[in-house]
């Protein structure tokens, strides 16, 4: 089971309450102790703490629970991984700290940045690296809303990113996002993700070098084993390169400077292969445009990386057991079961 810090619910409490709620049932019925809510040194489960935030939107009628609560968190909600990017010398190197070390705080969320040099651009993507963890939207905005306050917090103020992209359909009106985020938003993109100026990752901030060595020091001594974080590595590099025709053993091998047989040797340490993340990855993927975004199948197939439509039709019924189309009504009903149809 995936664990995430206590402190990834706080504020919840008070916040149900606000909107007429009452969060010790939601909680109970989550499998969550009311003790473990706010607490840094308490674990609860990941899948549990998206219950606990997914029922509190739909119970509540508050389309845009996530970001409300992302107003009432920052960067101290991941503790010792907060620190090492507080006290590193620039906003791109505590950004890769606090990728490099999120495991501390969950084992089950991946954040990466992603340069593009030729735009002078750069993507922070977020992920939850669960599988078949249903309807997630409040808690991607939640994590976006709290990546837009630590930004604000390193940069400046007033900072907002160039784009926001979220995985998913709006749950709320778009105007609403727009306000929020203060930038453009793009809607059922590949990724939940902020895109920046690379110029504002090489803002220098007041950083304490002492206390960044210490702080890094600790995590290193108590974060996942590299190993692990080769296989959520690989994943990433398989979503992004799924599409493009070029994706192979040997590229994604190429990047991590090995031969491709020492990968697979590595990735079956891991108890996987290759083969098997592209697998998986690509059913992942398919559940959530089936279940967030109109895309045609066709256009579904080739993101996939499929070169014809019944290829994508023949996944399915491994995956799931029936066709695309199907599975695309029995996702939206599961859905529409526990959305709220109007927004507060």
């Amino acid at each position: 089971m995936s664990l995430i810090r206590g402190t990834a619910l706080i504020g919840y409490p008070e916040l149900v309450v606000q909107l007429g709620g009452d969060p010790v049932p939601l909680l109970r019925r989550a499998g969550i102790p009311r003790s473990a809510v706010g607490h840094i040194d308490a674990f609860i489960g990941f899948r549990n703490a998206i219950t606990a935030i997914e029922s509190a939107a739909a119970t509540t009628k508050t389309a845009d629970f996530g970001r409300r609560l992302a107003e009432r968190q920052g960067i101290d909600i991941l503790g010792p991984v907060g620190a090492a990017a507080r006290t590193a010398p620039t906003v791109g190197a505590a950004l890769i700290a606090i990728g490099r070390y999120m495991g501390v705080y969950s084992p089950g969320i991946a954040v990466t940045v992603a340069p593009e040099v030729e735009t002078a651009r750069a993507r922070i993507e977020y992920r939850i690296l669960l599988d078949n963890i249903g309807d997630c939207r409040q808690t991607i905005e939640l994590a976006l809303g709290i990546g837009l306050r630590i930004f604000r917090l390193l940069v400046d103020s007033r900072f907002a990113p160039l784009m926001v992209h979220l995985p998913h359909r709006p749950v709320a009106d778009k105007a609403n996002y727009t306000r929020y985020f203060a930038t453009r938003i793009r809607f059922a993109e590949p990724w939940a993700a902020f895109t920046v100026r690379s110029a504002d990752l090489k803002r220098h901030i007041a950083a304490d070098s002492g206390v960044h060595d210490t702080v890094v020091a600790y995590l290193d001594s108590v974060a996942p084993a590299h190993s692990a974080d080769l296989v959520q590595q690989v994943r990433t590099l398989i979503r992004h390169l799924l599409g493009t025709g070029t994706l192979n053993t040997a590229l994604v091998a190429r990047h991590f400077a090995m031969h491709p047989r020492t990968l697979q040797r590595r990735l079956a340490n891991q108890s996987t292969s290759f083969e098997q993340l592209i697998e998986d990855v690509r059913c992942d993927l398919t559940r959530t445009y089936l279940r967030d975004t109109n895309m045609p199948l066709a256009q579904l197939a080739e993101v996939l990386g499929y070169s014809q439509q019944s290829v994508l039709t023949r996944s399915c019924q491994r995956w799931f057991g029936t066709n695309p189309r199907k599975q695309r009504r029995a996702l939206r009903a599961a859905t529409a079961a526990l959305s709220t149809e109007e927004p507060r």
